[in-house]
This record gives structure tokens, C-alpha cells and sequence, in this order.
């Protein structure tokens, strides 16, 4: 069975589901790898590094910028002419535009967001979320090739085999853009939600310490947003101990006591990582859409009836303000740190 996996970076930096859509195609038999771009050499090369038995690489200056007519006229170029039986790609704002404009191209249709798909004969089976993830489905593409975006973290990451080598073969770019790119910035952020293996998130609970007395001069609102920063340092100390990454709820991102970036749920990042501890969260469906497909979920919260209970593994009733510092400090004599 041949499956190709497009590897989805932006000036070389990968999206890791990326090599994790790499290992799963090679559960089903020949990986081919697609790398567009230019001076992308060095992510072909780690392409076969992680698992690709070939690599077809469109280095073209039409696809210096990423635009969607041409990003997806090569891919459907490139599968008219190689016939695979599956195409993989992770599940990324780009991939969603480009996999749908290439599907129309190829007569089929797309799974996406998938967690979970197996071959059932010449056809795959792909388990995904549906309803803002209030249920799994188990659905199949009728069309072919099949074409899948995955969810990131939802496969395992295949192991790096340092020097690798195999075929990479030039390709041509595919179709003509009718947009171009006349400039972009990217925004500098720390925060890798998607990526992360362990999570600690903080809701409006953080706020809610009236111990701590605010600096003079702060009105009620003022006052509430400073308490927050102070419950959001015990919170990052712990993610950064475990070397996780700081989330948060949407509350919290609206009250103004951290930015938007670290939102996780239905309006945020929808992650899956093997940790996350929910601090003062009560447990809104918006959030819990968001992170509920966590490996392990741990709740801490002073309100017993939080709906954040109903979904975590551990729960922990009490004031995030004590249970936080100390289990830091325990995990802290754990670590040997």
C-alpha cells in the first residue's frame, strides 16, 4: 500500500504531526514524503530521517510563499501521476485549505481532524471527534485516493535514525497562483500548546485570592488581573518544572490575565498531551472540547461539583493557592531539583 504524507513546514520549521502522519503511513506500507518549498533540502533530508522511503521534493519559486492554488495543484499532480492509495497530512489551518482544494481536483473527499484510522481492505476507517467533540464518529471516505488530516499527538512520533539516507526526487510545481504574497510577520510566542507533553492551565479561579493585597492605586479591575498574575506564577513555576507549557481558559484569557495565545478550547488550541492539571477551572464545555482527549487529566478545585471533575482521572478539592506551591515542592524533591 503507498501512502503519500505531506510535511507541512513554514521556512523549514515542521509541524510534528507531520512525522507523526509519517508513522503512520508506514503501519500501512510505502511512505512517500512531499516537501514543497524552496531550500527545503534539509527537511527532505529529515524526512527520510524519520521513517520516508522516498521523498518527492517541489523546490520551485512558485512555492517560495505558501498559496493554496499552487500548494494544492501540486499535490494533486503529484498523486494523479503516483497513484496512492492514502494521502496523510497534519491537521493545520494550511493543510485544511489545501487538502480540500486538492480533493475537488481529485474527485474524493477528506477525513478530518482524524485520532484514529485503520485499513479495512482497500478502504481506511477513520475515528475523529464530531459535535465540538461531544462524540466520536468511525467514518469512511468513499472516494480514492483517500485523503486524512490527522490530529497532532493523537499517533506516536516515530524515533529520528541520524543520517539516513534514501531517494529524493525533484519534482516540478504544479498550476498557477491567482493571489500572491506582497509580505507577512510572524508573531513571537514561547507557547507550543499543541506540541506539549504536559499542560498546566489556569482558569478564573486564579484570581480569586484575597490574601494577597494589590499595590496602591489599583481599582477593582486592576486589582483582580494582578491577583491573577500572581496565581498564574505558581502555575507557570509548576509547568516549567514538569517542562510543560502554561494553558489557560477562555475566562481567564477575557478577564485579561493572560493572553490569548495560551487559550485552550473550542475558541483556543484543542490539545492532547500525555499531562494536564486544571487549576481553578471550573470545566466549561468550550474548555473541555479543548483538552479532553488527554492522556491523564487532574483537576484541582475548591468547588466539589465543578463540571471539570466529571472528565479528570484525579481530582484534588481545594484552594489552588495551597495545592499548587505544594505540589510543586513535592514533585520538586521527585525530580531530584
Amino acid at each position: 500500500m503507498k501512502t503519500f504524507v505531506y510535511i507541512d513546514h513554514f521556512k523549514g520549521d515542521v509541524q510534528p504531526a507531520s512525522w507523526e502522519a509519517l508513522g503512520l503511513a508506514k503501519s500501512f506500507g510505502t511512505a512517500i514524503a512531499l516537501v514543497f518549498g524552496t531550500g527545503a533540502d534539509d527537511v527532505a533530508k529529515a524526512a527520510l530521517e524519520y521513517g520516508a522511503d522516498e521523498v518527492l521534493l517541489a523546490d520551485d519559486s512558485a512555492l517560495t510563499d505558501y498559496r493554496a492554488e499552487t500548494y494544492a495543484s501540486t499535490l494533486s499532480a503529484l498523486a494523479s501521476s503516483h497513484s496512492p492509495n492514502l494521502i496523510l497530512l497534519p491537521t493545520t489551518a494550511r493543510t485544511r485549505e489545501m487538502a480540500a482544494m486538492a480533493a475537488i481536483d481529485l474527485n474524493t473527499g477528506v477525513l478530518t481532524d482524524v485520532s484514529g484510522l485503520e485499513a479495512n481492505g482497500d478502504s481506511f476507517i477513520a475515528t475523529r471527534p464530531i459535535y465540538e467533540g461531544k462524540l466520536i464518529e468511525k467514518t469512511v471516505c468513499s472516494g480514492k485516493p483517500v485523503m486524512a488530516t490527522i490530529r497532532g499527538r493523537a499517533f506516536p512520533k516515530p524515533n529520528r535514525e541520524e543520517g539516513k539516507g534514501g531517494t529524493i526526487t525533484k519534482v516540478a510545481a504544479a498550476g498557477e497562483a491567482i493571489s500572491s504574497v506582497e509580505g507577512y510577520s510572524a508573531a513571537e510566542s514561547a507557547v507550543n500548546l499543541g506540541d506539549a507533553g504536559v499542560i498546566v492551565s489556569g482558569g478564573r479561579g486564579v484570581s480569586n485570592n484575597p490574601s494577597l493585597t494589590p499595590p496602591a492605586g489599583m481599582d477593582e479591575k486592576q486589582a483582580e488581573v494582578w491577583r491573577a498574575q500572581q496565581g498564574f506564577a505558581l502555575i507557570t513555576d509548576l509547568a516549567t518544572l514538569l517542562g510543560g507549557a502554561v494553558g489557560a481558559s477562555r475566562a481567564a484569557v477575557d478577564g485579561g490575565y493572560i493572553t490569548y495565545a495560551h487559550q485552550v478550547g473550542q475558541t483556543g488550541k484543542v490539545v492532547s498531551p500525555d499531562l494536564y492539571i486544571a487549576c481553578g477551572v471550573s470545566g466549561a464545555i468550550q474548555h473541555i472540547v479543548g483538552m479532553r482527549n488527554a492522556k491523564v487529566i487532574v483537576a484541582i478545585n475548591k468547588d466539589p461539583d465543578a463540571p471539570i471533575f466529571k472528565v479528570a482521572r484525579y481530582g484534588v478539592v481545594g484552594d489552588l493557592f495551597q495545592v499548587v506551591p505544594a505540589l510543586t515542592e513535592a514533585m520538586k524533591k521527585k525530580l531530584g531539583k
